[in-house]
């Protein structure tokens, strides 16, 4: 049941945004210039690697002196900061849905690099396909710690039903609405995972 609601819900999506898609595709090509996609190859299910797609927020400015990237406060333009806010730049991630890839709810898709630092139990969060939205997200997303996120995944994980689905679907809705946990205190978005080591920043 679980994957016919992600097909039919994707492709109903994809079918009716298609105009919100073609127009923030060319918006965020005017306004940041190419690539209009950001693309990264995050663990899904059991841990196998796919490519997860979202509209690119941030520009591609460098260090004069380094001509190293610029940090994510410098890169993000008031631009991708609205189109942040609204969470319309996930929409690209309903083909990853549509693929099979992704679900609509399930644990966030992190970084590759943090699959080694993981314990027994956070690593339970790849048991099942990871989400657009999902528990962690409805209960803090970015504004609350690592440790809870973990166990916010877990927790649904073992959990996991049809309409337990269906209420963080409601409740995404209503975060999106009222903007609620979109970054980490003193964050642009959320520190970054280094298991018990120090904190630097990260685009989730």
């Amino acid at each position: 049941m679980k994957r016919f609601f992600d097909l039919l819900v994707s492709l109903l999506l994809l079918t009716f945004l298609l105009p919100i898609l073609l127009f923030l595709y060319c918006f965020v090509k005017f306004k940041l210039g190419g690539p209009v996609l950001f693309v990264q190859e995050r663990p899904g299910f059991e841990g196998r690697i796919f490519k997860m797609y979202k509209f690119r927020t941030m520009s591609n400015s460098t260090d004069e002196n380094s001509g190293k990237l610029l940090s994510d406060g410098e890169r993000l333009t008031s631009f991708g900061l609205k189109l942040r806010n609204s969470s319309l730049d996930e929409l690209p991630g309903l083909w990853s849905v549509l693929k099979g890839d992704m679900s609509l709810v399930g644990p966030r898709p992190l970084l590759v690099e943090y699959l080694p630092l993981y314990s027994m139990e956070q690593k339970r969060r790849h048991n099942v396909k990871p989400g657009i939205t999902g528990w962690a997200q409805v209960n803090g997303r970015n504004a609350i710690s690592w440790n809870e996120k973990f166990k916010f995944d877990v927790w649904y994980v073992d959990n996991r039903n049809f309409l337990l689905d269906i209420k963080i679907l409601l409740l995404t809705v209503k975060k999106v609405i009222i903007k609620d946990g979109i970054a980490g205190d003193g964050e642009v978005t959320m520190s970054k995972f280094t298991g018990n080591g120090s904190c630097d920043h990260l685009n989730l």
